[in-house]
């Protein structure tokens, strides 16, 4: 009989392990660094399970500027403070923000190129894809009730239907579904 070799330990997290985490989502994340930061997080690291990684991203949407970037300063400020939060963000945006300032020079230089238009074009179907199937996966971790479902539908048809302000929008939502889940809440207590 052989022995199989012991489970190895996970990865500590530290700065550096932040930085280059965060720096290979910002650096896989064409049209978007969500869904590449859902997939690292949860499946591949097991930093966070996939509940908690939704939690997170709805504070991290409500707090002022980008999502992503709230969302690595929660984390990396969870595991190893302020050095870990800056190391998440940087990680984040250092690398992939120089390659962006080389593709818009480059962009400048050739944006009147045949190809380049259809490339872009391209591109931007790309995003909505990915940004739709990190919205399908993060939905599988809600609980099933038709709270959610009709709160999104509402938000929808709000701000792309009715073009009506984000800031309304969420104004009234926001603390609608506190209500709809504080009241579920205490019939369930009942």
């Amino acid at each position: 009989m052989t022995d199989s070799p012991p489970p190895t330990a996970p990865m500590p997290i530290t700065p550096w392990t932040l930085f280059y985490t965060f720096a290979s989502m910002g650096l896989q994340g064409f049209g978007g660094v969500m869904a590449w930061a859902r997939r690292i997080l949860v499946e591949d690291r097991g930093w966070v399970d996939n509940r908690e990684f939704t939690e997170l991203l709805a504070l991290s949407q409500i707090l002022p500027g980008p999502n992503i970037c709230n969302l690595a300063s929660i984390l990396g400020y969870r595991w190893c403070g302020f050095r870990g939060a800056a190391a998440a963000v940087t990680g984040l945006l250092g690398p992939s923000g120089l390659i962006v300032l080389g593709l818009g020079a480059l962009y400048e230089h050739f944006q009147n190129a045949p190809g380049v238009a259809g490339a872009v074009h391209g591109m931007t179907a790309v995003a909505v894809g990915l940004v739709f199937a990190a919205g399908v996966k993060l939905a599988q971790s809600q609980p099933r009730n038709l709270r959610g479902p009709i709160l999104g539908v509402a938000a929808l048809v709000a701000v792309a239907v009715l073009h009506w302000p984000l800031v309304w929008v969420l104004g009234v939502l926001i603390p609608l579904a506190l209500l709809l889940e504080w009241r579920s809440g205490k019939a369930v207590q009942a």
